[in-house]
């Protein structure tokens, strides 16, 4: 397995392998990689076979966090991320810096900062992006940056981050990469907890009570089995629900189209709900399609 810190090096590695017919198969992370990470590696090495090369870029990427965000505090543990791709069998890790990614040239005059951002202006309006209003412009023109440096065939995304996702297919469609985004499932703990590095900041009580995000959504698919519910009257009946978990507290709760995101006023099966909650200072999200 090949550990990769230069962005020079990783584009002409992957121009190599392009020019070799060589199909790529792209994972991006921002480390401390666990179980679900793991499943988006197998999907993407599924996508392109033994014969291709996959790669997982290991960066936590700071344009995507806000001011009172926990960047300084996000999870790292680099030699065991590495210790995981490689018994992965990933090829290439790829693990950047800030100056590589977002160089600011010999001075730090405004002429030589990094000033150029990708923004979808549709997507990316709703759910996250009021609670974080900068954040998907970090997300789009990190992953854009990574595009082009890894030149992948076949991206892989978990279907935890929904919004993302779909904004990230936008850009692609809108801008023409040619890349074919995958969405894997949510990989999940026994009780129902979707996995996510952020999890290690729970207490252990707020790791029980956190369980009500994965059942919120299975509230949601009862209350729907047998016929429509208007989305106003259900979000209230979710927001009481939620309220039963004392140690949490309801960022937001939407029901909308999987593909357009646009907002659902009938909420019926085949309507996605997506949530986020806090646990103190952590902030957890989850969603499915009902």
């Amino acid at each position: 397995m090949k550990i990769v810190a230069s962005v020079s090096t990783m584009q002409r590695r992957a121009t190599q392998w392009r020019r070799s017919g060589v199909r790529i198969g792209f994972v991006p992370t921002m480390g401390y990689l666990h179980a679900g990470h793991m499943s988006l590696v197998q999907e993407a090495r599924e996508r392109v076979g033994k014969s291709g090369r996959v790669v997982v870029s290991i960066y936590v990427n700071p344009t995507q966090f806000g001011p009172n965000e926990d960047l300084s505090r996000y999870p790292r543990d680099l030699k065991r991320d590495l210790q995981l791709c490689r018994a992965a069998g990933v090829d290439a890790v790829f693990t950047p810096d800030d100056a590589q990614m977002y160089p600011t040239g010999k001075n730090s005059t405004a002429a030589s900062a990094f000033s150029t951002y990708v923004v979808e202006g549709c997507l990316s309006q709703s759910m996250e992006g009021v609670t974080r209003p900068t954040h998907f412009r970090g997300v789009t023109t990190v992953v854009a940056k990574l595009f082009n440096l890894v030149l992948p065939d076949v991206a892989v995304f978990g279907a935890k981050d929904w919004q993302q996702a779909a904004i990230i297919r936008r850009m692609v469609a809108d801008l023409n990469f040619p890349v074919q985004i995958v969405v894997a499932p949510t990989v999940r703990e026994t009780d129902g907890l979707a996995l996510s590095s952020r999890n290690k900041y729970l207490t252990p009580e707020q790791r029980t009570q956190a369980t009500i995000l994965h059942r919120t959504l299975q509230q949601a698919r009862q209350s729907v089995k047998t016929q429509p519910v208007p989305a106003t009257r259900l979000k209230k009946s979710l927001a009481k629900f939620i309220a039963t978990a004392p140690l949490g507290r309801l960022d937001y709760l939407e029901f909308f189209d999987s593909d357009t995101l646009q907002p659902a006023r009938q909420v019926q099966r085949g309507t996605h709900l997506a949530l986020a909650v806090y646990f103190g200072k952590t902030r957890l999200i989850d969603n499915a399609r009902l």
